[in-house]
């Protein structure tokens, strides 16, 4: 597995679907579902997840029909009065952003629009990672997630 193809292909797709505000979702493949899907040459990424507000999810990438590389991922806002509004204020934002200091699992390890801060904390390459994102507006945090992964053999 060329890691630098992967690495490239997944900045791509992720700008392509959950962190693009235009991006249409896929047909749901589970019931309860939210689904999207990138195809680039033998490159298909697939992104699946429940819920809005507390969550939980997984991505995929094929090479040729064959799954490669996994994520899991599960997440929350902390507090009340909260609303999913807030978080994509700088969720989908950040997402966006370009970055070479890590690995394109989520988004930069800071980000700054706002009174809003997202932080994301990785270890771990393509091959094997984990790490934790999560979201202060005001300096308190509203937001938390948790992800783990990497190459399926």
């Amino acid at each position: 597995m060329d890691i630098k193809n992967l690495s490239n292909f997944l900045k791509r797709a992720k700008k392509n679907t959950y962190a693009s505000e235009t991006a249409k979702k896929d047909i749901s493949q589970r019931p309860g579902s939210e689904d999207y899907e990138y195809k680039e040459g033998e490159f298909v990424y697939h992104d699946t997840y429940f819920g809005r507000v507390n969550f939980i999810g997984e991505e995929v990438v094929y090479k040729k029909g064959k799954p490669i590389w996994g994520m899991n991922y599960n997440g929350h806002v902390v507090g009340g009065g909260i609303a999913e509004a807030d978080i994509n204020k700088s969720l989908r934002v950040a997402l966006r952003q370009d970055y070479d200091d890590m690995i394109p699992v989520r988004g930069p390890r800071y980000f700054r629009v706002e009174n809003y801060e997202y932080k994301n904390n990785v270890s771990g390459g393509l091959d094997e990672f984990e790490g934790r994102e999560e979201i202060l507006k005001n300096g308190k945090r509203i937001y938390r997630a948790l992800f783990h992964g990497g190459l399926i053999k």
